[in-house]
C-alpha cells in the first residue's frame, strides 16, 4: 500500500499544475459572473419591461437547466454558429454565465434590502442617482450579500470539476488521466478530494480575512445547515 502512494507522488507536479489551472478558471469565471450578475440584477430591477423580461428569462433558463449541458452548448454548440472556443475559454464562459444567474438574484436581494427611506433622503439632499447607487446602495448591499457571494465562489470552484468533460486539464480531468495510467483508484481520487478540500477552505479563510478589512464592523457568518449566514456577533461559527 505504501508503495502505491509513492507511485502516485511521482505525479505530484501534475496535480499541482492542475490545481493552478482550477484556481485560474475559478478566478476568471467568478469575475465574469460578478459582472453578469450585477448587470442582470440592475436589469431585473429597472423600469424598462424589455430589460426585465430578458434578465428574468436568462436567470430562469440558466438556474433550471443542468450546468453540464450549458458547458456542452458553449463548447460543442457555439462552433456551429461560428464562435469556436478552446476548452479553457469555453469553461470560463459557461461557468461565468451559470454562476452569474445565481449572483443576479443575490445582488437583487441585496439592493432591495437597502431601506427606501435612505434613497429618498439622499435624493432630497440632491445626490445624483449614480452617486446614490455607488455610495449608498452598493456598500450596504455588498455587506448584506457577502456571505452568499462567497458561497457561490466555493460552488464555482467545485463546479470546475465538470470541465473534465471537455478535456480541460483541471484537477478532476488530470486525476482521471493519472488514474487511467496507474489504476490506483482510491489513492488518485482521495488525493484529488483532499486538494479540493484544501483549496475551498483556503478560499473561505481568505474571504474571512477580506471581510474583516472590507467591512467595519466585520461581517460575521454562522454556519447553519451547510450555509454561511450573516450575523451580528462573533460566535464559534466563524468570521466572514
Amino acid at each position: 500500500m505504501r508503495y502505491q502512494w509513492l507511485i502516485l507522488f511521482h505525479y505530484l507536479d501534475d496535480f499541482l499544475l492542475a490545481a493552478w489551472v482550477t484556481l485560474q478558471v475559478t478566478a476568471l469565471a467568478f469575475a465574469l459572473a460578478i459582472i453578469i450578475g450585477l448587470l442582470a440584477a440592475l436589469a431585473r430591477s429597472c423600469r424598462v419591461s424589455a430589460l426585465r423580461f430578458i434578465a428574468g428569462s436568462y436567470i430562469e433558463i440558466i438556474r433550471n437547466t443542468p450546468v453540464l449541458l450549458q458547458i456542452f452548448i458553449v463548447f460543442f454548440g457555439l462552433p456551429s454558429l461560428g464562435m469556436a472556443m478552446s476548452a479553457w475559454t469555453a469553461g470560463i464562459v459557461a461557468l461565468g454565465v451559470n454562476v452569474g444567474a445565481y449572483l443576479a438574484e443575490v445582488f437583487r436581494a441585496g439592493i432591495q434590502s437597502v431601506p427606501r427611506g435612505q434613497l429618498e433622503a439622499a435624493a432630497i439632499l440632491g445626490i445624483g442617482r449614480r452617486d446614490i447607487f455607488v455610495h449608498v446602495v452598493l456598500p450596504q448591499a455588498a455587506r448584506a450579500v457577502y456571505p452568499a457571494i462567497i458561497n457561490n465562489l466555493i460552488q464555482l470552484l467545485l463546479g470546475t470539476s465538470l470541465l473534465s468533460a471537455i478535456a480541460l486539464p483541471e484537477l478532476t480531468g488530470t486525476a482521471t488521466v493519472i488514474n487511467a495510467r496507474t489504476l490506483l483508484y482510491i489513492q488518485t481520487f482521495s488525493m484529488t478530494l483532499l486538494a479540493y478540500l484544501i483549496m475551498s477552505n483556503v478560499l473561505v479563510w481568505i474571504s474571512g480575512v477580506a471581510g474583516r478589512y472590507l467591512f467595519s464592523p466585520p461581517v460575521i457568518a454562522k454556519k447553519k445547515s451547510g450555509i454561511w449566514l450573516p450575523g451580528n456577533k462573533v460566535k464559534s461559527g466563524g468570521v466572514i
